[in-house]
Formats: structure tokens, sequence, C-alpha cells
């Protein structure tokens, strides 16, 4: 007898939202997974995909991290007794540790944390932080100009 394959149910991306623009405009050195305190109401929104990372950054204060400037758009279904806010500041959870050296890399080195992403990890809302130093626009002409040629050199061995 002759076996039935089996086929794979795809499953959903567990990403939600990539900040394409951040490679763009910075250079990303470290990278830290960070969850996010959120309301009811956002998580719904999550799922729906309305969400808006590209002007996002992080502010570490009184030993905390904030996410601030992401914009989670609330669906029409909300609730009618809250009023949700879609620019609000939520917190993010990190060790201490991690909490203790991005401080001072941030203060001492003039890095800045921006998100580059969020996903879906075991039911919780992951936020990825990045470690990043500002380009300069001659930078951003260099890394489009390499990722050009990367591109002519895949084709050029690709017809050979």
């Amino acid at each position: 007898m002759a076996k039935k394959s089996k086929k794979k149910a795809k499953q959903p991306s567990s990403t939600i939202v990539l900040n394409r623009k951040a490679r763009h405009e910075y250079y990303i050195s470290d990278r830290y997974e960070a969850g996010v305190v959120l309301e009811g109401w956002e998580v719904k929104s999550l799922r729906a995909g309305r969400i808006q990372i590209n002007e996002g950054f992080v502010m570490l204060s009184h030993g905390e991290a904030f996410l601030h400037g992401v914009m989670i758009t609330p669906l029409i279904t909300a609730s009618t007794h809250i009023h949700p806010e879609q620019k609000r500041t939520r917190k993010l959870l990190l060790n201490r540790r991690e909490l203790n050296k991005l401080l001072g890399l941030v203060e001492q080195k003039g890095f800045t944390l921006i998100p580059t992403a969020m996903y879906w990890k075991k039911n919780k809302v992951k936020c990825e932080v990045g470690l990043a130093k500002g380009k300069k626009d001659h930078d951003k002409r260099a890394t489009l100009k390499d990722r050009d040629w990367q591109r002519q050199k895949e084709r050029i061995f690709k017809t050979k």
C-alpha cells in the first residue's frame, strides 16, 4: 500500500510587525527581547495587525524601559466603557542586568533603543529592541550601493 503524504497546515507567522526603516536609518549592534505590558483592546488590535512601530523608540527612566511612539489603532468593536489611547506609553519587561547594561550604553556611548519587531511567543507579545546608532547620509548611500552590488553578484552567479 502506498503511504499517504501528510501535508502540514501552514502555521500563521508569529511576526506581528517589522520595523524595516530601522535597518536603513541605524546601525543595529545588539538585539534584546522584551515583554510588553498591554491592555485587552491592544491585544485584539495586534491580532488584527493594526500597529505601526516605524516612529517608535524606547526611553529608560527610573530603572525601567518604556516604549514611546508606537501606535496601536483600536478596533471599532472595542468596549464602550473605555477610551483607548493610540499612542500611550507602554512598559517593557527586561531583566535588571539587561536594563543596567542598556542604561550605561545609552548614556555614555550615544546609542539609542528602537523597536525592530513585534511577535508572538507562547501567546505572549514580545518586542525586539535594537541597540542602534544613527547613520549619516553617506553611510546610507554606501549601504544601498553594497546591497545593490550583492544583488548583481547573485544574478551573475545564477546565469553562469
